[in-house]
């Protein structure tokens, strides 16, 4: 079984101290892929630096919607050229959220177009989050995706059954966290989830944060070799055989990321 988590943040302050255990301990997992999210011009350097280390790893840049306010032509610039390096296999984390509201919408909107665009030129799939942006988030997405759709995942998908619909008509991914593990919290998921294509699926921590049942229970601390919980809750809720589940969901993120599936 090899399993790739599309989503992690191993550029966070939570790893500074131990980073490399964390990787053997999602490699010893059967985690053979990571993908470090940038949300900031910091880092995305840090994503790039921590992809070069360590194989089975690869890094995004891009500014979150919170960080919006502190985006400028200046930074995109750095990021095209973060992006050259090959191990860039997206873009993001970008896109709108108008629930803390860290950034006024005016900047979100601005700068989430803008790295929409940049993203479209440098041909990088993008990596989206979205949260309580009342349908403004799928109005800018299809004013600017092109006929053919968006490539890209919804990271930590958490909408409604209109918006998945939305979302799988513009060709987009699906990102599956450890709120689908939680009794509660993931009660709504789980009955979206067999409305997803298997080949739309992709599974994620979001480490440091949205640890899994039942690791939840013994750390506080998400890290990539968790979302092997994820994995197995998905494949529980379909009926799914986990390992073919696995090999489908490992090939449609490589294709989506551009990597060889066969590494």
């Amino acid at each position: 079984m090899k399993i790739f988590d599309s989503h992690c943040h191993l550029n966070d302050k939570a790893y500074a101290k131990d980073t490399d255990q964390v990787i053997k301990r999602a490699n010893a997992a059967s985690i053979d892929a990571m993908m470090i999210v940038g949300i900031t011009e910091s880092t995305s350097a840090q994503a790039v630096e921590i992809a070069s280390s360590y194989p089975g790893c690869y890094a995004s840049v891009g500014v979150h919607p919170h960080d919006a306010s502190s985006c400028n032509e200046d930074v995109l610039t750095k990021f095209k050229t973060l992006a050259k390096n090959p191990l860039v296999k997206a873009w993001g984390e970008t896109g709108l959220d108008f629930n803390r509201m860290y950034s006024e919408k005016k900047a979100q909107e601005k700068w989430f177009i803008r790295q929409l665009e940049t993203a479209e030129k440098l041909n990088l799939p993008l990596i989206f989050h979205e949260r309580d942006s009342q349908g403004r988030f799928l109005e800018i997405l299809k004013a600017h995706c092109s006929d053919n759709g968006c490539k890209g995942v919804v990271h930590c998908f958490s909408g409604n059954s209109n918006e998945l619909d939305e979302y799988l008509k513009l060709g987009l991914h699906i990102g599956i966290t450890g709120i689908v593990t939680i009794l509660s919290r993931g009660k709504d998921l789980r009955k979206l989830l067999p409305h997803i294509p298997e080949d739309r699926i992709l599974v994620e921590t979001d480490a440091p944060y949205l640890t899994p049942a039942p690791e939840k229970n013994k750390t506080r601390r998400n890290e990539p070799a968790f979302v092997r919980s994820v994995l197995m809750k998905v494949a529980d809720v379909l009926e799914a055989d986990p390992e073919q589940l696995a090999d489908t969901i490992w090939h449609s993120t490589c294709q989506l990321f551009n990597i060889n599936s066969n590494n």
